[in-house]
């Protein structure tokens, strides 16, 4: 496995795991404290991690074959960063100016998404 590879791997990895805490701690401890719009918005955060945590492992294994696959990697995370971050902490703060940056998050997440189309046709 190469290092890129590897690097995917846990980014992925953890990825992963911080949004099965993150789906526990909305479950369990924002239940009733959180309106149900707010509490909704945090799992959308949780899923949209969820799924780029697992192309992010997909990224991971293809890495060694596929090396300009990295840049949509990259993307995932900027994505996971910004969109999931975002509506993490708007549903938490009520800091409603974050919704203007969450659709930046979508952006990276639809140029990871062109990316790995990209790489699959070049490589």
């Amino acid at each position: 496995m190469g290092s890129t590879a590897r690097t995917f791997l846990v980014i992925g990895a953890l990825a992963a795991l911080a949004g099965v805490a993150l789906g526990a701690f909305a479950a369990h401890g924002l239940r009733g404290r959180l309106d149900p719009q707010m509490l909704a918005n945090f799992e959308t955060g949780v899923r949209y991690q969820m799924y780029h945590a697992l192309a992010l492992l997909g990224v991971a294994a293809m890495a060694d074959r596929l090396p300009s696959l990295s840049a949509a990697g990259w993307c995932f995370l900027a994505g996971i960063v910004v969109f999931s971050g975002s509506l993490y902490v708007l549903s938490t703060t009520g800091m409603r100016w974050l919704g203007a940056i969450t659709p930046l998050g979508g952006l990276a997440f639809l140029a990871g998404w062109a990316l790995v189309v990209w790489a699959a046709a070049k490589d």
